[in-house]
């Protein structure tokens, strides 16, 4: 009698979808991005078997080095950062794909080059490979490398797709976000751009439209009639380190809420799409933020704050303050913190106070989004000893442990009636026994398979700017010294200040 082959249920949904041959060409081959980030991240698919079977990378940077030499930075920059260990044999075929190119970025002899390398490839293997240029530069780069592939006429492939990544800063405001926008759309579709935020990479904020959408448990309550207010939080514990020179043009507003938590709110407060295509989505997004009424100038001292972290202790160590810190600018008044309440004015979240926090030097390094349900309309328990009724709160901890917990009311063990706080708990690490792969990992695989879902659209991207444009110009005339906190501490007593009557910020 014939066995019968039967399917293993594990395999179910590990199936990978195939990516058409691909050359990836970093712009900034050398940078702290590239070193950080973007090499570990294609060693780890190349690792986990996710790149296409054809993948090749060139990089470009100033450096004067051969092939070889490149071979070697990139060689060290995954050993010491990828988060596994890396496999010999991996690595070493990996990095027999890596070409190098020298060059500025207004040479069009770079340009010259990477062109001659590309075309290389493609005959080498008989395929035309889809490229990807990404622009791992500082963004003033960003419209001259645009130009310049467009003048070269890199922009278009004939039997492959070309895209550009491009990361953040996307603009400094709303008219340079306009302008970049401009600028690249003169030599790119918008179906070629991909405008990267690495949080959207995480397994937490993907999971976010999972447990709204797949579980038929929280939509009902997903609403005004509900919930009573949202928290949305970034703090971190460490300073600005090296980043003095870009962290002192920008500040906590535009290094963290225009892109990273406007993005997290978005995820949290669109309405179903009709699928989960990139464009359904975006345009659910884009929705909420046309919503966000922005704070008039009037308004932006009673809905806003922000302060400047001063000396203090982290880590058990005596650190200073940020006007201390090398490279910052002397009486500097860029924020390191900043909260502020917002309002989504439609149907399901009208009257729903939206906060949002995020600075450095805090008391630890946390990024999570507390949902606050209504207080039960009659409290009965009040025995001696009992920690009372408290609101439920669903916590989806982006970073850095990822996972989601559920606030619920319990009774004490005994004989009385004593209640208090428990957690329902969900980590990605004890779920499913395995690593969560880094952001950029997903992120990058999503631009090799053409899948923009996790990318910014050009719309979505000003009309963030356009949500926090005013608060930055009513900071460019406001008069007085910034408030000041302490390292270490979890941030300004004036950031309760923006709360409304009954609201408190969850202990850091």
């Amino acid at each position: 009698m014939a066995t019968v082959q039967q399917e293993n249920p594990l395999t179910e949904g590990l199936e990978r979808t195939p990516v058409h041959p691909t050359t990836l060409i970093i712009f900034g081959a050398t940078g702290d991005l590239a070193q950080r980030k973007l090499l570990p991240a294609v060693y780890n698919l190349a690792h986990e078997g996710a790149l296409p079977e054809r993948f090749n990378m060139i990089g470009i940077a100033r450096t004067e080095q051969p092939d070889d030499d490149y071979r070697a930075f990139a060689r060290e920059a995954i050993q010491k950062y990828s988060r596994r260990q890396p496999d010999e044999t991996v690595l070493s075929s990996l990095l027999e794909r890596m070409r190098y190119v020298p060059g500025s970025f207004d040479d069009s002899a770079a340009y010259e080059g990477l062109e001659s390398i590309a075309n290389e490839l493609d005959e080498e293997a008989d395929v035309a490979f889809n490229r990807i240029f990404y622009l791992a530069t500082a963004p003033g780069f960003f419209e001259t490398i645009a130009e310049a592939l467009g003048q070269r006429g890199l922009d278009r492939r004939e039997g492959a797709e070309v895209r550009l990544v491009v990361e953040k800063p996307f603009g400094h405001d709303l008219a340079s976000a306009q302008q970049l926008n401009r600028a690249l759309l003169s030599v790119f579709e918008e179906r070629q751009i991909y405008r990267i935020d690495h949080y959207l990479g995480k397994e937490t904020v993907q999971n976010m439209l999972v447990l709204r959408f797949g579980n038929g448990i929280f939509e009902p309550l997903w609403n005004r009639s509900y919930i009573d207010n949202v928290q949305i939080t970034a703090a971190e514990d460490i300073g600005i380190g090296t980043r003095a020179e870009y962290y002192d043009r920008s500040g906590a507003l535009r290094d963290i809420v225009q892109n990273h938590l406007l993005q997290l709110l978005t995820i949290l407060s669109m309405e179903p799409p009709v699928s989960f295509s990139a464009d359904e989505v975006r345009n659910e997004k884009v929705k909420v933020l046309h919503a966000i009424k922005p704070p008039t100038l009037e308004e932006v001292p009673e809905r806003v704050v922000r302060a400047q972290y001063a000396a203090g202790v982290a880590e058990g160590k005596d650190v200073p303050g940020y006007l201390e810190e090398q490279g910052v600018a002397p009486g500097s008044s860029t924020e390191t913190y900043v909260a502020l309440r917002l309002g989504i004015d439609n149907w399901r979240w009208a009257g729903v106070p939206i906060y949002m926090r995020a600075g450095k030097r805090l008391s630890r390094r946390v990024t999570e989004i507390a949902v606050t349900l209504k207080p039960v309309p009659h409290l009965a328990f009040h025995e001696s000893g009992s920690l009372g009724v408290q609101p439920n709160q669903l916590i989806l901890n982006v970073q850095p442990n990822e996972g989601v917990s559920l606030s619920l009311v319990a009774k004490i063990p005994g004989a009385r009636m004593r209640v208090r706080p428990v957690n329902m708990e969900f980590a990605y690490g004890t779920s499913f026994m395995s690593q969560s792969p880094e952001a950029y990992e997903r992120l990058i695989l999503d631009t090799m398979r053409g899948d923009a879902t996790l990318f910014a659209r050009d719309d979505e991207v000003e009309a963030a700017w356009g949500i926090v444009d005013p608060i930055l110009e009513a900071w460019q005339n406001a008069d007085g010294e910034l408030p000041q906190y302490a390292a270490g501490s979890p941030g300004p007593a004036e950031a309760d200040q923006i709360l409304l009557a009954g609201a408190e910020w969850r202990p850091l």
